[in-house]
């Protein structure tokens, strides 16, 4: 478990901080309407935050590409 955290640590405070800036995002701009599909409620606009930040955070991972090749 402690291998599988380190290893994705990134994504995982990719996550946290998407989270909590779709919260936020949902607090403070939102939507007044309500007919917005993703910022019409925390619960949305939180989900796709966590998605957005996992998705950019894991890009900036470095990748272990140590291959073997047999010669």
């Amino acid at each position: 478990m402690k291998k599988f955290v380190l290893k994705h640590l990134l994504t995982i405070i990719g996550i946290t901080v998407g989270t909590i800036s779709g919260f936020l995002y949902w607090k403070y701009i939102g939507c007044a309407s309500g007919t917005c599909a993703i910022t019409s409620k925390p619960l949305n606009s939180s989900v796709y935050g966590a998605i957005m930040g996992g998705l950019i955070f894991s890009m900036f991972q470095k990748e272990n590409n140590k291959k073997q090749y047999d010669i």
